[in-house]
């Protein structure tokens, strides 16, 4: 049987870089070698690059996305995308991939572009009127903004973040005016649109979702206990330093609502492969406040997604084996 060639992309051009890499070793570890004959590509602005086990760096032809390993020429099956940030969770490689009619494991260009943008995302769930937005003030690099309107418009605590940008680079949480813009300005050093929330004060319930053969599923849901602030970007990769419970324990009630509302919610924006929303409940109203979709979730072997596959007893070769045929299924219909 041959084996299926598989373009494993890792890397791009953020700060996120580098949980890229861990990301895609899980992945690479992951894959069935008796199925599938994966290709670590390396995507950083100097070049695309693949190393082969000799050690030699081949570069991408990007007319067609092949490699010339020698003398053999390969063209790739399904690209697996397990790149962060830009140019992998933004768009970009799903609209290159899409000229050249290679399937990738993720959602399309579009849907990919809108979750990026935290604002642009926040504006569309709110309208599917089945979850609560935090109130929020959307600033742009160059405009001009004044700190009065914000605080006439917002409570403290706010929580100040770059509007395109993960694994919480640049985020702070704003308790006093006068910390309000060395914050703005913090955030605008990692992008050009900056967005300042409501603090909303409750339990962090991040849930993944996924489709396979048309199906919707919904893993189960991790709460997060950071011992900082916030769950930032130390909390995030510094063991210790977050206790990540999964499952999460929650009633029934309340686990029916999320998983219903993610599902809702990854329907309605047409995501695909498996996606991670993170989600508020609001301390003693039990309200459900939507956060932000990551469409291309950490995967490194202690985050979050791998925590709820093995929770809900599969094993990570089954889980990315299914990812990957269910993309190649799809991409014949």
């Amino acid at each position: 049987m041959r084996k299926k060639k598989i373009a494993l992309l890792a890397g791009g051009y953020s700060g996120e870089y580098v949980i890229s890499i861990q990301t895609a070793n899980t992945i690479e570890k992951n894959l069935d070698q008796n199925v599938y004959q994966v290709y670590k590509i390396v995507v950083t602005r100097e070049g695309w690059w693949h190393q082969t086990p000799e050690g030699i760096k081949v570069a991408v032809n990007k007319n067609d996305f092949s490699l010339m390993i020698g003398q053999e020429s390969v063209h790739f099956d399904c690209a697996f995308i397990a790149i962060h940030g830009t140019p992998g969770e933004d768009g970009k490689i799903q609209g290159y991939l899409d000229m050249l009619q290679i399937p990738y494991t993720t959602c399309n260009s579009i849907v990919s572009a809108l979750t990026f943008n935290k604002s642009y995302c926040n504006k569309v769930v709110k309208d599917f009127k089945v979850v609560n937005i935090a109130n929020s003030v959307h600033l742009i690099k160059g405009e001009a903004f004044n700190v009065g309107t914000i605080v006439e418009h917002l409570r403290f605590p706010l929580f100040v973040k770059p509007n395109e940008s993960g694994s919480s680079l640049g985020v702070s949480k704003v308790k006093t005016v006068a910390e309000l813009l060395p914050a703005i300005e913090k955030a605008f050093n990692e992008d050009n649109q900056v967005l300042i929330e409501e603090f909303i004060e409750g339990r962090e319930l991040t849930i993944g979702v996924y489709r396979i053969n048309g199906s919707l599923n919904t893993l189960p849901p991790t709460e997060i206990v950071s011992k900082n602030e916030f769950f930032d970007y130390e909390a995030k990769y510094t063991p210790g330093v977050t206790n990540e419970i999964t499952p999460a324990l929650i009633s029934d009630d309340i686990l029916e609502k999320l998983s219903n509302t993610a599902g809702y919610i990854y329907r309605h924006l047409n995501c695909r492969g498996v996606v991670r929303m993170d989600f508020i409940l609001q301390k003693e109203t039990n309200k459900l406040f939507f956060l932000e979709v990551n469409t291309m979730p950490g995967q490194s072997e202690n985050s979050i997604v791998p925590q709820q596959v093995l929770a809900a007893g599969q094993t990570l070769i089954d889980f990315y084996g299914a990812l990957v045929e269910d993309c190649l299924k799809t991409s014949l219909t």
